[in-house]
């Protein structure tokens, strides 16, 4: 676990580092999440961390906050209100506050448990692991919204294996959160690390593969960049079709930006 909160750490704090430096006006420019501005970026990642502590400090207060907060809620618009809600309200410089607060809390909760520890979530139970990679892989592509959205190259993260590992382990889910059935076809997947590092999940007999830099895969499954727009290989119809609707995050089918925006 001190692993994974170590990079988490890292990269909650080298977001903090750049938008703190960022002037007053460029907090309201628009990135292409949703049309949220870069402060709302930011009010997402708190509240969610703000959540997160609880669901691993307190269960019970976590269950409540489900009550409270999304209990009456009818649709995915009213959610994103919510959570957005409490943010926007807040001066710049309370919202860093109050994010850095909550991820710490957080941060130092998830540290001490066993990987194997089930905490409570939105969805089903997730281990401890799993969910300290969940607010990795979210942190980092808010972050990639961010520094799009400055046309700024980002620092290479510590913890792009995890959420590779991430983003392989939700194949099925791609493909039954919309509704299909997922394919039987095996999908061998070898990355490049940042170091030359080469890591491969899947079917080491697989005839379907998809080959290529572990930040252009990670950009993908977290729908950041369309799969036409990196440099991955991708050969075979199951593995061209799970690139096209990929997504290692929970929450209703989405699609991320249309090929050719980042060509």
């Amino acid at each position: 676990m001190k692993q994974i909160c170590h990079d988490l750490t890292w990269e909650q704090d080298t977001l903090d580092d750049l938008v703190t430096r960022l002037p007053r006006e460029d907090w309201d420019r628009a990135t292409l999440c949703l049309d949220w501005t870069i402060k709302d970026e930011i009010c997402h990642l708190a509240y969610f961390d703000h959540t997160a502590r609880l669901a691993a400090t307190d269960s019970e207060a976590f269950t409540q906050h489900l009550i409270a907060d999304f209990g009456q809620v009818k649709d995915m618009d009213e959610v994103a209100n919510i959570t957005l809600a409490r943010g926007r309200a807040m001066e710049i410089e309370d919202l860093l506050a109050w994010w850095r607060v909550e991820r710490g809390q957080l941060n130092r909760a998830l540290a001490e448990l066993n990987p194997k520890d089930r905490l409570p979530w939105y969805g089903p139970p997730m281990s401890a692991l799993s969910f300290a990679t969940a607010r990795l892989m979210e942190t980092w592509a808010h972050g990639q919204d961010i520094y799009d959205t400055l046309k700024q190259q980002r620092p290479v993260s510590p913890g792009l294996k995890h959420i590779a590992h991430l983003g392989f382990s939700t194949f099925g889910w791609s493909f039954t959160n919309r509704g299909q059935e997922a394919p039987d076809t095996p999908v061998r997947v070898t990355l490049t690390g940042p170091a030359d590092e080469t890591w491969v999940w899947g079917d080491t007999d697989a005839e379907e593969t998809i080959t290529g830099p572990v930040e252009d895969f990670c950009l993908v499954v977290t729908q950041r960049r369309h799969v036409d727009d990196t440099a991955l290989d991708v050969e075979g119809d199951t593995a061209r079709q799970w690139m096209l609707i990929a997504q290692a995050f929970a929450g209703p089918p989405d699609t991320g930006p249309p090929a050719g925006t980042y060509a």
